[in-house]
């Protein structure tokens, strides 16, 4: 069982719907906090809605948004929002650098032939054995110190922010950030 998201940011707010849809409801494009899956929200009557605005969407009663129309398919998604979820999860990447870090000194093999590691853009085996290998001497502190320590290492931050990127755009085999 996947835990709901209380908070959900605003991507990008659609005061009178899809232009070609025929209906003029309000719409919400925005991601959930923590679960990175991509929402629509209808909000009440006469609330106003912001870009990277924070709003309540958990069991309780909410202020600002009536219901969760549900998913948000990546082709419905506008350019705003598209700009807007990229600094949101650049944002995201610089603010859980710890927990992100951890993943590469946690990360491990999928199946005989495949890591954890080699899923992000950038990183093929012999990264992922370098890697490995410098972690096993000691756990990496930071994106900066992976680059440090194993050489010629794609960056790790942009390689993360692009691995979420994807998950969010296309149907990935595995999932490794998006829940």
């Amino acid at each position: 069982m996947t835990e709901k998201d209380d908070y959900a940011i605003i991507l990008d707010y659609l005061p009178y719907g899809y232009p070609i849809s025929g209906k003029s409801t309000p719409i919400a494009q925005a991601i959930g906090e923590n679960s990175l899956i991509l929402l629509e929200l209808i909000p009440r009557r006469g609330i106003n809605l912001a870009a990277k605005e924070k709003v309540y969407i958990g069991p309780e009663k909410r202020d600002k948004i009536h219901f969760i129309g549900g998913r948000l398919p990546i082709e419905r998604i506008t350019e705003a929002a598209k700009i807007q979820l990229q600094e949101f999860i650049s944002t995201m990447v610089a603010e859980q650098e710890k927990k992100l870090v951890d993943f590469f000194n946690k990360a491990q093999a999928i199946n005989t032939r495949l890591h954890q590691i080699e899923l992000l853009p950038g990183f093929g085996q012999k990264h992922t054995l370098e890697l490995l290998k410098a972690r096993e001497e000691k756990p990496f502190e930071s994106f900066e110190d992976i680059k440090n320590r194993v050489s010629n290492v794609p960056d790790p931050r942009k390689a993360i922010e692009r691995r979420i990127f994807d998950e969010l755009s296309h149907k990935q085999r595995f999932n490794l950030f998006v829940k």
